[in-house]
């Protein structure tokens, strides 16, 4: 059976660095069995590829990759924390965030980005509970905000 780290490789991605924080936190803490990353922003190299309201500047698709990137930096905030993704046993819950122009209900949808990754990753340990939740703005102006909540072992 293929490691997280492997599943990533075949899916042609790798964990980038640690984005620092903006602000006075920390990428992720693990209290007990549990990881709990901070809001992920869908950074690639320290830059957003898009901003703006989803329904508005950037589309539903654009912004579902965007997801799947903030998955990807959540991955690496944890993988800093423990070491090793093969010292998840699942993903517990997700948080996301989608900067939504008003009307735009598509939410659930746009987060399936981070959710599909993860089932990806983990398998069946990747599948989670979840919130998917419009907001008026984000950090940066970014279209969407992951958290996630691991259980380690």
């Amino acid at each position: 059976m293929a490691t997280p780290e492997e599943r990533l490789a075949e899916l042609g991605l790798t964990l980038p660095e640690v984005v620092p924080p903006l602000a006075a936190y920390v990428p992720a803490v693990r209290t007990g069995d549990y990881v709990y990353t901070s809001g992920q922003l869908p950074l690639v190299n320290g830059e957003l590829g898009v901003v703006g309201k989803v329904g508005a500047e950037v589309s539903a698709e654009e912004a579902k990759e965007q997801a799947r990137i903030c998955a990807v930096n959540a991955l690496a905030a944890i993988k800093a924390l423990v070491g090793d993704l093969s010292q998840v046993v699942r993903i517990v819950k997700v948080a996301g965030f989608v900067a939504s122009a008003p009307g735009f209900t598509g939410q659930p949808q746009v987060l399936n980005g981070a959710s599909e990754l993860l089932g990806e990753v983990f398998g069946e340990a990747g599948r989670h509970a979840r919130s998917a939740v419009g907001v008026a703005v984000l950090p940066l102006d970014a279209a969407v905000e992951v958290e996630v909540i691991a259980e380690i072992r």
